[in-house]
């Protein structure tokens, strides 16, 4: 039975779009026997997948991590995330190891001089290419999410405004040139004009404030930091629809099937990773040179005009709106 440990330390959204290498790599091989290693901040995301039969997770000491996986003997280290501690992980284990690429030059190249040289491949894909040696393809079925029972969100939570139809709007992200500002945020939800739930951490509880008393609460409900993660995903999966800046959240929206309509400042789908096996729709600036700036993104904009979100055109239409409203 040969055994694998699967490495991806961070973060929300980069561990949901390693579900397909863990499930395939399941199904395809059931006598394997699959562990998945990560952060303790990210437990809950695989603690509930049915194909993981095993977790670690890094707390304080990256050695006492590894002494408790030298224990287990792995035949195989399938690195997800490729970084030092990862690459600290594997000449520690000495046992035969497959790591995806990162593209960082490729990456380089079109953040600092727009030339674009990525392959149009998604991240999943080159996930996926480190199974290629066993013969593990792509299922296809897209991601995973896995929303516990007790974590399941009753309607009569919300308010009764919001019952039983409305549009899930994650309002947070990593880094600030990620996110819209708070006006052009009313002003999408004054453009999208239904019932909207606002999802995010608690560090996006006061502009869910500010957008609930610029808009007042019939049209939105302000749950940011009000639940937690498995809780937002059940929200989000009994939205009508989706927006999401480029976070995590878009990536559970994308698991569970969701329509999602992707909000794009500073980084760009090219980077291989725009909502996967699910429709949706890319709201982006595509008029300023300067995009993409950075991989991830920054505490403010570089050029201190911000653009690529300020100048970002609302002239869309939601189409499942309108069809729930003929």
């Amino acid at each position: 039975m040969p055994k694998f440990l699967i490495l991806r330390f961070s973060s929300i959204g980069d561990i949901v779009l390693t579900t397909p290498v863990v499930r395939c790599l399941k199904q395809q091989m059931p006598d394997a026997e699959v562990h998945f290693c990560t952060k303790k901040a990210f437990q809950d995301l695989v603690s509930n997948n049915p194909y993981i039969d095993k977790s670690y997770f890094l707390e304080d000491s990256l050695n006492e991590l590894i002494r408790q996986l030298r224990a287990e003997k792995y035949d195989y280290v399938i690195d997800l995330h490729n970084n030092l501690r990862t690459s600290i992980i594997k000449l520690r284990l000495a046992v035969r190891s497959y790591t995806f690429d990162k593209l960082n030059t490729h990456k380089w190249l079109l953040t600092r001089w727009k030339i674009n040289t990525l392959p149009p491949i998604h991240i999943v894909d080159r996930y996926m290419n480190t199974l290629r040696t066993f013969g593990v393809i792509n299922d296809e079925r897209g991601l995973d999410y896995f929303i516990p029972y007790r974590d399941q969100v009753e309607m009569e939570w919300l308010p009764a405004s919001h019952r039983p139809n409305f549009v899930a709007f994650a309002i947070g992200g990593q880094h600030t040139t990620k996110k819209l500002p708070i006006p052009r945020m009313i002003e999408l939800c004054l453009r999208i004009d239904y019932p909207i739930v606002l999802l995010g951490g608690k560090e996006d509880a006061d502009a869910g404030d500010a957008i609930e008393q610029a808009l007042g609460s019939k049209l939105i409900y302000n749950a940011c930091g009000k639940y937690n993660l498995n809780q937002s995903a059940s929200l989000l999966q009994q939205s009508r629809v989706v927006f999401s800046h480029d976070t995590g959240l878009m990536h559970i929206a994308a698991a569970l099937k969701k329509k999602v309509y992707s909000i794009w400042g500073n980084t760009t789908p090219l980077f291989g990773m725009y909502p996967y096996k699910t429709p949706y729709v890319v709201l982006e600036n595509n008029n300023i040179s300067c995009r993409p700036c950075s991989k991830i993104g920054y505490d403010r904009c570089p050029l201190h005009h911000f653009k690529c979100m300020n100048d970002l055109s609302f002239d869309f239409e939601v189409k499942e709106l309108r069809r729930k409203n003929a």
